[in-house]
């Protein structure tokens, strides 16, 4: 099936951060990687003009496609299948537990500008306990940046800046790998970096038990919020008071110029817990 003489007649809008997915082997990984059953429902976010789309109705109980492009819409209307069901919408304004009774699989291939925006939408804050949307979902296969795949895995350990609040909001409600990289001549128009498919497994309890999480989400923006900063004065310039900065450090054995991207997200848990005290 040559994707790329479909793809190639279709304006693709740089706006919208338009590059669809023309290689039929990382279609195939895709439907493999997301095992999807006759009982299953999906949404997929972003099926362009539906080369995914087209395989994903050959499995699914039902496919749910959520596609903001008109033009793209008229094509994906075409493929007539009794299983799909098509919204016109922005993903980020969708309340997908609205969509459909049962829980859900989620086959994205996003804009990459809008990466975190969309996880949050799909997972929920860290302090967002009951998120409607994240409680629906089992696993999402998502394709992303591979430098923002990287970021997703990441841990204290990791090379340069690639640990952060990404890494913290992926990892929090998900158990997070990277399942293959995809280079830059699988899509059309091929963008400028690697891409990478990522396989997201909902948690259905967080990471870690805290007692408070809003201020563990407070306690880690600070954390990162200036990285050539230590921790201590990080968190002081996130407005937690002095003493209970260099007590909870001292109670922990951590030293304090330790940066934040050294810290585990366990022993974030830890600190925020303790400067609660």
């Amino acid at each position: 099936m040559n994707y790329f003489e479909r793809a190639r007649y279709f304006r693709t809008k740089k706006r919208l951060g338009q590059n669809f997915l023309i290689d039929g082997e990382v279609i195939s990984d895709i439907l493999n990687y997301a095992n999807i059953t006759a009982n299953d429902t999906v949404i997929e976010i972003g099926p362009g003009v539906g080369f995914v789309t087209e395989q994903l109705v050959k499995h699914a109980k039902k496919v749910i496609a959520i596609e903001l492009d008109e033009e793209a819409i008229k094509e994906l209307k075409k493929l007539d299948a009794p299983n799909l069901e098509i919204i016109h919408n922005d993903i980020l304004k969708t309340d997908l537990s609205a969509l459909c009774q049962e829980d859900i699989k989620i086959v994205a291939n996003i804009p990459y500008y809008i990466t975190s925006p969309i996880l949050a939408h799909l997972l929920g804050e860290i302090d967002d306990l009951k998120n409607k949307n994240r409680a629906k979902i089992k696993d999402i296969i998502l394709m992303v940046q591979e430098e923002v795949a990287l970021r997703m895995v990441a841990n204290e350990n990791s090379q340069g800046k690639q640990y952060g609040l990404l890494t913290i909001l992926s990892q929090f409600w998900a158990d997070v790998k990277i399942l293959r990289t995809v280079g830059r001549k699988c899509f059309y128009p091929a963008p400028k970096v690697t891409s990478a498919l990522v396989k997201l497994d909902v948690r259905k309890e967080p990471l870690l038990k805290l007692s408070d999480y809003s201020h563990f989400r407070k306690t880690i923006r600070a954390g990162f919020a200036q990285r050539r900063k230590n921790i201590k004065n990080c968190l002081l310039h996130g407005g937690f008071p002095k003493e209970k900065v260099l007590n909870a450090l001292s109670t922990l054995g951590i030293d304090e110029n330790t940066r934040g991207e050294k810290l585990s997200i366990e022993t974030f848990g830890k600190l925020s817990e303790e400067l609660i005290k």
